[in-house]
């Protein structure tokens, strides 16, 4: 009885990843009509531009700080940093556990506009923009800074499908799994803080 349990509940998981997969591909293969030379390479350049736009982000912060002897923004350097290490480490063992193939592998109508040599689920290119831009938009709470970091995050992971190297699901996962470990990050940071502050003025 427990078998034949198990087996339906294998059954109705597999007809729901049936069912995404396909919304997946109908997605990709309704942005593969938007592409154009010109769009291609905007694209592009968007996802080109994530990996220096996010090493860059924390160690600006940190560099400032080290240049105004400003030991607050230091550490947001380091948070920040310390996100987008653990962002991709992440990305990185999700992508070997799960070990989707790319789009453009299983569905060969879908034109890439470039190729991937990783596994495809989650989106690195998402996981680390998000990372990025939700550890700014809680450190750095100005609508100048969040609504920027947020447009380019979101412009990397629509980058990605439209160059078909990553399903809509990939970018949603990767999307949630940097702002989620940018959070946690922040908020361990700032527990982290408080007792600190805490235990100083315990001292005096």
């Amino acid at each position: 009885m427990r078998n034949i349990f198990l087996f339906f509940i294998l059954f109705l998981s597999s007809i729901e990843i049936s069912k995404a997969q396909n919304i997946d591909y109908q997605i990709l293969k309704n942005l593969s009509t938007l592409q154009s030379p010109s769009d291609n390479k905007f694209n592009k350049f968007v996802s080109d531009i994530d990996a220096p736009l996010s090493i860059g982000a924390p160690l600006l912060i940190f560099g400032v700080g080290l240049i105004e002897k400003n030991k607050d923004l230091q550490e947001k350097g380091i948070q920040t940093g310390v996100a987008f290490a653990a962002t991709l480490g992440g990305t990185y063992v999700l992508k070997y556990l799960v070990n989707r193939p790319r789009p453009y592998i299983t569905y060969p109508d879908l034109k890439n506009v470039t190729t991937e040599e990783t596994p495809s689920f989650p989106s690195g290119h998402t996981s680390s923009s998000f990372s990025i831009a939700t550890s700014l938009s809680l450190n750095f709470r100005k609508w100048y800074v969040v609504v920027p970091a947020y447009t380019w995050a979101a412009a990397t992971g629509y980058s990605r499908m439209y160059l078909n190297v990553h399903y809509p699901s990939d970018v949603l996962a990767g999307a949630l799994l940097g702002s989620g470990t940018a959070w946690l990050t922040w908020k361990i940071n700032k527990k982290w803080r408080e007792k600190a502050l805490k235990k100083k003025e315990m001292i005096k």
